[in-house]
């Protein structure tokens, strides 16, 4: 159970009901992560929300940015965030197999997509210090710098989101990961 309390969504009319009512609208349901942060630092959300419209408006494709988020959710250790974005990144369009090797650290076949794989994991386990030979092999496999930047901006909230289910206890509301 969330260590976090989160008030019934459907009668919450302050800001945190607005948001949930935006969420709910777009989606059509509210992930518990989403209403407890909601419920607890609305702006926090709304920071969230507009850094994943940046990153949908951005120049990584959707495979790409749940492969970012995924890797970086399963090297935190967030089983909350590796449910969601096993499911997410399924949705984009990954098979089973694919996000079995992203989350285990195995070659899925995409040499590109094995290369993101291994720069996000170099960025979690070194706290983002890269080399240069590590920011060669990323450029080589043909991210461009734009690219960098939205890794970077894909890396970070997902950081947060991590952070704040681990220390929440968000009860996982998305389907088991196999």
């Amino acid at each position: 159970m969330s260590r976090l309390s989160v008030p019934n969504l459907e009668s919450n009319t302050g800001p945190s009901g607005q948001i949930y009512a935006q969420i709910k609208k777009a989606i059509g349901s509210v992930p518990n992560t989403f209403a407890a942060i909601a419920a607890h630092g609305p702006a926090a959300l709304k920071a969230v929300l507009a850094a994943d419209a940046a990153l949908a408006s951005g120049n990584l494709s959707k495979r790409d940015q749940e492969t970012i988020k995924l890797v970086i959710s399963g090297v935190a250790g967030c089983d909350y965030c590796v449910a969601a974005h096993s499911l997410l990144a399924k949705l984009a369009g990954l098979n089973p197999e694919e996000l079995k090797n992203i989350r285990d650290g195995e070659p899925t076949g995409d040499v590109k997509r094995d290369a993101l794989v291994r720069f996000v994991r170099k960025l979690a386990a070194t706290s983002g210090t890269v080399s240069d030979a590590d920011f060669a092999a990323i450029k080589d496999a043909g991210y461009s710098d734009a690219q960098l930047v939205d890794i970077s901006l894909a890396f970070a909230t997902t950081v947060f989101t991590n952070v704040f289910n681990r220390i929440n206890d968000t009860e996982i509301d998305f389907p088991a990961v196999a």
